[in-house]
């Protein structure tokens, strides 16, 4: 007795739901994401068993190179404006409304007030390229690092501080960031650390 054939039919699946899942998943992570500031140096943090997440918004950053060239950096266009001006002034120098604005969209700064405008001037790829072999000075003779913090907190009252420096920082350069904050009566601030690994049990 033969046995009856059954028709094979076509499957169809409608991946429509999985698109729509995707697409969702996809804008959410775009929306929701937050960007790595572009640093001129790259720093290998201390690690350290700390799990204190530092506030993304109202941060002065500080970032130390091993070679302890000092730089900065502010999270608002606003303050960015407003610190410069009032560095402007301090030393003597007139910024064109094109300077501090060209000024506030660096993500990172850090070269010597007498440099700033011929800085200002040169474009992105020249101004990445200087400003790694700069830094803010921070010395007895000319401590303009103290008074980019100066200036920055009087621009802005809620700012918290951050310093960020390589685990091959000479302490000395450390000790002398510190003893400028100090002189400001800036005595709290975060370190930024690298997450140390705990002992398996």
């Amino acid at each position: 007795m033969s046995r009856a054939k059954i028709q094979k039919k076509s499957m169809f699946i409608d991946m429509t739901a999985m698109s729509d899942v995707t697409v969702l998943l996809l804008t959410f992570f775009m929306l929701t994401a937050s960007f790595v500031k572009k640093e001129p140096v790259q720093v290998v943090t201390p690690a350290s068993v700390s799990e204190i997440k530092i506030p993304e918004t109202n941060i002065l950053s500080i970032l130390v190179d091993p070679q302890g060239k000092i730089f900065m950096s502010l999270d608002k266009q606003s303050d960015m404006t407003a610190t410069m001006e009032a560095m402007g002034k301090e030393y003597g120098l007139n910024f064109t409304p094109q300077e501090i604005k060209k000024f506030s969209l660096q993500q990172t700064f850090g070269v010597p007030m007498s440099h700033m405008k011929s800085f200002l001037a040169l474009s992105t790829e020249q101004q990445d390229r200087t400003l790694k072999t700069q830094g803010i000075p921070c010395d007895s003779i000319d401590n303009q690092f103290k008074a980019w913090v100066r200036h920055a907190r009087s621009v802005n009252h809620d700012l918290r501080i951050a310093i960020k420096a390589d685990q091959q920082t000479p302490y000395a350069v450390i000790k002398k960031v510190m003893n400028s904050l100090q002189d400001l009566k800036e005595n709290r601030y975060n370190l930024i650390t690298s997450l140390k690994s705990g002992p398996e049990e």
